[in-house]
């Protein structure tokens, strides 16, 4: 269980680094950011490939479809629908919209998984996630009233906002989607190393980059996924992009993914889904700092609240459903 604990803490510090890529590279677009980042995790994969290349070749057809799969969906569209919401509404609100993540999977889980997982008692459950979403709640209160006033900037901005909210919803259903498919996969081959299926979900991500790129430099510019005047294949700051790309390629895709399955393969579904406040908590420290910043009451009393929330949820033992 705490093993399983800490690599949840593991993956949120890597993946919290994600989100504030888009406003390190804000003249970037957003398919480039994506394309960029998973280039880099399938080239990081290749050596890795070659050391567990008896592992891999175990895979089976079937398994490497559900890679792909979750590669598209958890790697793909995720990223693409948060980086273009974090670039039109900023960090803010896309942080208020992931953050529910840890409730969404948790109810999720619970109502699907617990034959296999056993059911986490929905009254034991309940205080843990009112916490969880409190914590939530508060961390976001200073930057829900910024965003309050940021509306008033006219019909564009709404109309940015708006635009911001639909793609983190996007995001959130997609994440939904993919540690729960994740963990099925993980929980139905114990006998398969987390390592080698990050490292699988790696390899399948480098021809759909390959592919990105090769339909960015190919479609019409008037479709507006380039700015006008942007350079192909680096933009205007070259090495800031491939320095960062490769950063989070390596921290942020490969070892969050390690960090994410290894945890997959020891907590229940409904309990590691709730983990994912861990990102959540490294975003919004990383935002802190890159704004110079430091976090206000209602943002540390969220923190405490969030803690309190997991400490609880772990002390939940799952029980045996009824065949």
């Amino acid at each position: 269980m705490w093993t399983g604990l800490l690599f949840a803490l593991g993956a949120g510090l890597m993946w919290g680094l994600v989100f504030v890529a888009p406003l390190l590279m804000a003249d970037y677009p957003p398919a480039l950011l994506v394309a960029g980042r998973y280039l880099a995790f399938g080239v990081i994969a290749l050596p890795l490939a070659l050391i567990d290349r008896r592992s891999l070749q175990g895979l089976a057809r079937a398994d490497w479809l559900e890679a792909c799969k979750l590669s598209a969906i958890g790697n793909f569209l995720y990223y693409l629908c948060l980086a273009a919401a974090i670039q039109r509404a900023g960090a803010a609100l896309p942080t208020v919209i992931i953050g529910t993540l840890p409730v969404v999977i948790a109810i999720s889980s619970n109502l699907r998984d617990h034959r296999r997982d056993g059911r986490l008692p929905w009254l034991q459950l309940s205080p843990a996630l009112a916490l969880i979403a409190g914590g939530i709640a508060c961390v976001n209160h200073a930057e829900l009233q910024r965003l309050a006033v940021g509306l008033e900037a006219g019909p564009e901005a709404l109309q940015r906002y708006a635009q911001g909210a639909a793609l983190a919803v996007v995001a959130v259903a997609c994440w939904t989607w993919y540690p729960i498919r994740n963990a099925d996969w993980l929980r139905a081959h114990q006998e398969r190393s987390p390592r080698v299926w990050a490292t699988a979900q790696g390899l399948v991500t480098l021809p759909m980059a390959l592919l990105c790129f090769a339909l960015l430099g190919l479609l019409p510019r008037d479709l507006g996924l380039l700015p006008a005047g942007f350079e192909l294949p680096l933009g205007p700051r070259p090495l800031a992009y491939l320095g960062l790309m490769a950063a989070i390629g390596l921290f942020s895709s490969w070892i969050g993914t390690l960090c994410w399955n290894e945890a997959s393969q020891r907590l229940p579904t409904s309990l590691v889904g709730q983990l994912i406040v861990f990102e959540t908590l490294a975003a919004l420290a990383y935002a802190f700092v890159l704004a110079g910043r430091w976090p206000s009451a209602w943002t540390l009393s969220g923190i405490a609240l969030l803690i309190a929330g997991v400490i609880l949820a772990l002390r939940i033992k799952p029980q045996p459903s009824a065949a």
